[in-house]
């Protein structure tokens, strides 16, 4: 097992490589290191303060803009999204996207479902609320579903002209949801960045897997 596992490493590009550690195996370790101290009810200490300072200093349109990614980044926005996304591709015969997408976005939805009831982290009370939101804090539903949006078209566009239109869009789309949900008091700041680094796990991997039948048969030339 072993051996085969230097094998794989070894024959590996490093560019794989590079993709493994960046997308993968650092984003997990950030995520068990901030897991760990949130199992323990540890407070992170610049939190509670930058919430402070931000609601302070949020105005009514980044506040209105706010309560709107609450509703676009929903349940049933998302829920809709998550279905018709990969229906498009099954009856376009992109079958493999098909599948890409709704292991990329319905993993990520159900991961951070199943994260939710093992760590059980209160949500902020620092401010009365403009939405109402129930269940566990950590990690940021809203922002595990919109960064794993992104990181799925970024993938799927990559090996095309649209690479870094997307790849800046998606960033400022899982941004904008991540602030929101600070903005909005119902997310700690460790919660949304813990949604976008599993979604980035998750989404990556799920794209290792099935890599050989998602790419291009130019991708390597090109």
């Amino acid at each position: 097992m072993t051996d085969s596992l230097t094998d794989l490493v070894r024959r590996a590009q490093p560019a794989t490589l590079l993709r493994l550690f960046l997308g993968i195996l650092l984003p997990l370790i950030v995520l068990g290191l901030i897991g760990e101290d949130v199992l323990e009810k540890e407070r992170f200490a610049f939190e509670t303060p930058a919430m402070l300072w931000l609601h302070g200093h949020a105005g009514g349109a980044l506040t209105a803009f706010s309560v709107f990614m609450n509703y676009f980044g929903g349940p049933v926005v998302m829920g809709v999204v998550i279905v018709l996304l990969p229906t498009i591709f099954w009856f376009t015969r992109h079958r493999p996207q098909a599948l890409f997408a709704l292991l990329a976005l319905g993993g990520a939805a159900g991961v951070q479902a199943i994260m939710k009831r093992i760590f059980q982290r209160p949500r902020p009370e620092l401010w009365p609320r403009l939405v109402a939101e129930t269940g566990a804090s950590f990690p940021s539903g809203h922002s595990t579903v919109a960064a794993a949006l992104a990181v799925l078209v970024v993938l799927l566009l990559w090996h095309t002209r649209l690479r870094w239109p997307a790849l800046v869009l998606g960033a400022g789309y899982y941004a904008l949801m991540a602030l929101s949900r600070v903005v909005l008091g119902v997310h700690y700041p460790t919660d949304v960045l813990a949604g976008g680094l599993t979604s980035l796990v998750w989404v990556l991997g799920t794209y290792q897997i099935l890599r050989g039948r998602l790419l291009p048969r130019n991708a390597g030339r090109a």
